[in-house]
């Protein structure tokens, strides 16, 4: 049985990314989310795939969702559903990290939720997390983060699990 398990940072307004790449850049979050995947496998769409400066990602079975059927990264599994993408993982526990699309997807299938919440707002977004209705979640774990010379904005990690 796989634990589907989702991470995405997104600002107070449920963004996550803007023209194809990320809101910002916060170094501890790059830290967070490579100490939790590593080691599992990451589901992702093709578009986030293509916006790693480095790809694959090392240390984690890395599986692309694409329509293409004629699309193929050395090192990349390459499948054309979530459903599909969940069958491909070689380890119990899966994580979904993005675009929007994947997420909207998956979301009914996630058990627990890693959300960086950054405390700003950026009005040139164009990518969104699906909306998260409370009432199905319970937070289990908060860290705060202050801004600093490295990490420009405040932040939370926050780690949500599915009511049953």
């Amino acid at each position: 049985m796989k634990h589907i398990h989702a991470i995405v940072a997104i600002d107070e307004n449920g963004a996550i990314g803007r023209q194809g790449d990320l809101l910002c850049h916060l170094p501890a979050d790059m830290r967070h989310f490579k100490e939790i995947t590593m080691g599992h496998s990451i589901i992702m769409g093709r578009k986030t795939f293509e916006s790693f400066p480095r790809r694959p990602l090392p240390g984690r079975q890395n599986i692309v969702i694409t329509r293409n059927a004629g699309w193929h990264y050395p090192g990349v599994t390459v499948v054309h559903s979530l459903d599909e993408a969940i069958a491909a993982a070689q380890t119990s526990t899966v994580f979904i990290i993005g675009g929007a699309q994947v997420y909207d997807l998956a979301l009914p299938l996630v058990e627990v939720l890693h959300l960086t919440l950054i405390h700003a707002r950026w009005a040139s977004a164009d990518a969104f997390f699906p909306h998260i209705d409370m009432e199905q979640w319970q937070e289990v774990e908060r860290e705060h983060h202050t801004s600093d010379h490295r990490n420009a904005y405040e932040f939370d990690f926050i780690t949500l699990e599915r009511r049953s």
